[in-house]
């Protein structure tokens, strides 16, 4: 590898890797961007820890140095995720009756893993619709979740790829760089919690919560082939207090410096966010030094 210029999702791109870039999106360049990222995340073995290509965060990269001048890309195929057209109406009917009462007045609660089945889509419909944030184009490792309450769809749940640098988290967990990148993977985050907004049954968010992280575990595991001992969320101050997350027993440890990174850079938003850990399993800190 040459000298590296960029480190980028964790790879290092030096001239050589940007020659090999150019050379790809030239070749791939009428089959559009998904196709040259696949390519690359092939010729370069790129993959996550259960084979599968690092398809989305190759394309972050190529984004990146897109944005940096360093390569061209060709135009967009397809709307991105941020999204001026919202996901497709899933062939799923949702009922929309306001739901009331306490949460210990009714039976059974349902936590489904759908990533990759077709209520997936029925996911992205609803948080695109429903959630503040909208639908997220997650990077990396992901599961989502629908949850049913005496069966009819009460909240959804999803969970990615941890941030790369949190210093109230990183202090708290007793990291240096070198340990961060190591085992960041064993960290997930609760990148989206919508109860639906029909749905106002007392505490039913603490108690969906409990009941997802249950199995998360093992259905990451399961995926993935991947361990994880650690959950983070981070909670907009200004809209929320996190009583969900303290509920369920999630501590809080400090908030964010009110700044986002885009690729290699960051910026300042100043709208920090309140941190919450939830910890796997007692020998956490001993698994994320290891």
């Amino acid at each position: 590898m040459s000298q590296s210029q960029y480190c980028i999702r964790g790879r290092q791109i030096g001239s050589d890797e940007l020659t090999t870039i150019r050379q790809f999106s030239e070749a791939y360049w009428s089959q559009g961007r998904s196709a040259i990222s696949r390519a690359l995340c092939e010729h370069w073995d790129w993959r996550q820890a259960n084979g599968r290509l690092k398809d989305r965060g190759c394309r972050v990269m190529l984004l990146e140095l897109a944005a940096r001048g360093e390569i061209e890309l060709p135009p967009r195929k397809k709307y991105n995720n941020r999204g001026k057209k919202p996901p497709d109406a899933p062939d799923f009917t949702v009922a929309t009756e306001v739901l009331t009462g306490s949460v210990s007045l009714f039976g059974s609660l349902t936590i489904d893993m759908v990533r990759g089945s077709a209520r997936e889509k029925l996911w992205d419909h609803l948080v695109y619709t429903h959630h503040y944030l909208g639908c997220p184009w997650i990077v990396g490792a992901y599961l989502k979740y629908l949850a049913y309450l005496d069966g009819r769809l009460v909240a959804c749940l999803g969970w990615g790829s941890a941030a790369w640098r949190v210093s109230c988290r990183d202090a708290f967990i007793g990291w240096d760089q070198a340990r961060r990148k190591q085992n960041l993977s064993m960290v997930v985050n609760n990148v989206r919690f919508l109860i639906l907004p029909w749905v106002q049954v007392e505490h039913l968010a603490s108690k969906v919560l409990a009941a997802n992280i249950r199995r998360l575990a093992a259905d990451w595991q399961a995926y993935y082939c991947q361990p994880i001992v650690l959950l983070e969320t981070f909670v907009d101050q200004a809209r929320f207090r996190g009583t969900c997350y303290r509920a369920a027993n999630w501590q809080y440890v400090g908030a964010t410096q009110g700044t986002a990174k885009r690729g290699n850079r960051h910026f300042r938003h100043d709208q920090p966010k309140a941190v919450f850990l939830y910890p796997l399993c007692r020998d956490f800190r001993e698994q994320l030094h290891g």
